[in-house]
């Protein structure tokens, strides 16, 4: 089990990634924009600059959402490779069979 500290760092991160998604779109499509002026879009990068760092995107750690666990994580399942073994075991996760061959 992670720290819950931990997860709850990535929590808040996650809502301020959410609170500020448009404003970031916008100022990055701005800074983008070639047919603006140089002045604008250097205006445009330190608005961009004066937001949280919390709220960018790669920020968020994708962490297990049974156990936390940041690593050997499966993105269709939202859950690490051990959390995902136990479950499926149990036949908690429907169309998950354990394979034999």
């Amino acid at each position: 089990m992670a720290k819950i500290s931990a997860i709850e760092t990535n929590l808040r991160r996650q809502k301020l990634v959410a609170r500020y998604a448009e404003k970031r779109a916008e100022l990055k499509d701005l800074i983008s924009d070639q047919s603006q002026p140089a002045d604008v879009r250097f205006a445009a990068t330190l608005a961009l600059a004066k937001l949280p760092r919390n709220s960018s995107k790669t920020r968020v750690r994708n962490r297990c959402l049974v156990t936390g666990r940041p690593r050997a994580y499966y993105r269709k399942f939202k859950m690490s490779r051990i959390a995902l073994r136990d479950l499926a075991s149990t036949g908690m996760i429907p169309g998950v069979t354990k394979s034999s061959w």
